[in-house]
């Protein structure tokens, strides 16, 4: 994750907007497909600016943004652990996580969670001008991108995929 970051980063420091910023995606695997459970993306740019995202500035070091994965509430990290460790404040657990417990999970709450299988992280540092999943397309930003694999994953894993939004509610 580190290294894939670290292009974004490189990218911004010079100045050649080479990259829109990071893909990633959760899985399992069922021996024959990567399950996907989780898409997502960190773009380069903050928002409403043109510095450099805080979700990846500092990532080597800073671990409380941790690409949206971070050890702070409103990533990830923090806020599942809200919601299946004891002793965070009730007020922290927010419900996008409530489907992630039962499904990631053997035991919940629990001081020490145990995962109902192996958990894999991918991702990658998304060029401009790369083309997506459908040649068709042409160039793919990664907002595009990230809603495209989303929207392939939910009809194809409809019951593993833990996306909340781009997904097919049929």
């Amino acid at each position: 994750m580190i290294n894939e970051a670290e292009k974004v980063i490189e990218d911004y420091e010079r100045k050649e907007e080479k990259h829109d910023g990071l893909i990633y995606m959760m899985y399992r695997s069922d021996h024959e497909n990567v399950v996907p459970m989780y898409i997502g993306k960190s773009e380069k740019y903050g928002e409403n600016s043109r510095n450099l995202s805080e979700n990846i500035l500092t990532i080597s070091t800073n671990k409380d943004k941790f690409c949206r994965w971070g050890y702070n509430y409103a990533y990830h990290i923090s806020d599942l652990s809200a919601l299946i460790c004891p002793g965070h404040d009730p007020e922290k657990r927010k419900m996008k996580y409530s489907k992630w417990d039962s499904r990631l999970f053997k035991q919940f709450p629990f001081q020490y969670p145990v995962l109902n299988f192996p958990m894999y992280f991918w991702m990658k540092a998304w060029e401009k001008g790369s083309v997506g999943i459908w040649k068709e397309f042409g160039p793919t930003s990664i907002t595009f991108l990230e809603y495209l694999l989303i929207g392939v994953a939910s009809d194809l894993f409809p019951e593993d995929l833990l996306n909340e939004e781009g997904v097919n509610r049929c």
